[in-house]
């Protein structure tokens, strides 16, 4: 150790990879298992230390721990319903060591019901007080739309009390099937509620057996985009700029568009631009080089559809609807890393089974 690291306190390399973070985690473990162990000073010991290393890993991982028996400490990794962060925490995990003592858990696993009692801002959420009931759309019937309804709901406090409900569907549901199964959900109260309402209990068992009936229903079914043919658009915003959009038009007509229920749009901001907003030479280049580098990392026969794209005042737009949610996040993810220097890259990705993201599109 060099004088300057015995002042200054020896400085800890980078975490660049998942083995570079559970190399950290194993020097430290015997520490951190300790502190939880005896239930003292778990965040400036601990979770303050945590922290900045998973920030290294990737934005939005938090985390909770204790004790899952005598001998055992338990961490669970949550992207606390962020879906673009499932894939990040689940590698993670992945690829974590076998630890003496210690249990790695990705996502907030699914409880007994009977225990699962929720205490948020000094309201109970139980198997008690919550029931529901399904709405049912028959233009849409793969939706999975439910009510829940809260004994002790007033309207004053819904947006809390539906924070309340979805706390205590990630413990009752698991993590996963929470944030991933339920496509519309609103809470209410019991006054006037004309539908027979279900024990809360018996939501776990009707979302698996709707979400196998939907799986069975699209399974195996791809689309080969090859030969389809594709639409223009153009039309002025309200200050005078250009929108030109270029659409798969025989997807935006495909009688199976629940099959690829992931609406997966990247956003990329552009300065080279010129007076109508519209991308230079130089940079549309570069847009399509990016674009390129997206279909064929998300291919679609693997279940990756490329719907199309639109380019309006300094901004360009790609479309996809997808299978999955994991592999486009990741895909995003690594083009920001790649094109940080170049371009501000963002994307967001979300459960669309019927395409209403495109509406518009579908309707010129």
């Amino acid at each position: 150790m060099s004088f300057l690291d015995k002042i200054l306190g020896k400085k800890e390399s980078p975490i660049k990879s998942y083995s570079d973070f559970w190399n950290w985690f194993l020097k430290n473990e015997k520490e951190f298992f300790k502190i939880v162990q005896e239930g003292q000073n778990i965040h400036k010991g601990f979770l303050d230390k945590l922290a900045p290393k998973l920030d290294e890993i990737h934005d939005g991982i938090y985390f909770l721990t204790g004790m899952f028996d005598d001998q055992t400490a338990e961490l669970i990794l949550t992207p606390d319903g962020a879906i673009r962060n499932i894939y990040a925490i689940e590698e993670l995990v992945n690829a974590a060591p076998q630890i003496k003592g210690w249990r790695f858990t990705a996502l907030k696993p699914a409880s007994d019901i009977k225990d699962v009692s929720i205490n948020y801002e000094g309201f109970d959420f139980n198997k008690d007080n919550l029931k529901f009931y399904p709405n049912l759309h028959k233009n849409y019937p793969d939706e999975i739309d439910l009510t829940i309804v809260y004994d002790h709901f007033t309207e004053d406090k819904k947006q809390m009390m539906t924070n309340g409900v979805y706390i205590f569907l990630d413990n009752y549901l698991g993590e996963l099937h929470s944030v991933t199964l339920i496509d519309n959900m609103k809470v209410v109260g019991s006054n006037e509620i004309s539908e027979e309402l279900i024990p809360i209990e018996k939501l776990k068992d009707y979302l698996i057996w709707r979400e196998k009936e939907f799986v069975e229903k699209y399974e195996g079914i791809r689309h080969n985009t090859e030969k389809d043919n594709y639409s223009g658009f153009e039309s002025s915003t309200k200050d005078g700029g250009v929108v030109i959009g270029l659409m798969n038009a025989d997807l935006l007509k495909w009688d199976n568009k629940a099959s690829h229920p992931w609406m997966f749009i990247i956003t990329i901001p552009f300065d080279g631009s010129n007076s109508n907003g519209m991308p230079d030479k130089e940079t549309y280049q570069l847009l399509n080089e990016i674009e390129d580098q997206i279909v064929l990392e998300l291919k679609d026969l693997e279940g990756y559809l490329n719907v199309g794209r639109e380019t309006l005042a300094n901004k360009r737009e790609i479309f996809f609807a997808c299978k999955d949610f994991r592999k486009p996040s990741k895909t995003a993810d690594e083009l920001i890393k790649k094109y940080n220097d170049s371009f501000d890259i963002s994307y967001q990705i979300y459960k669309d089974k019927y395409w209403q993201s495109f509406r518009y599109y579908e309707q010129k």
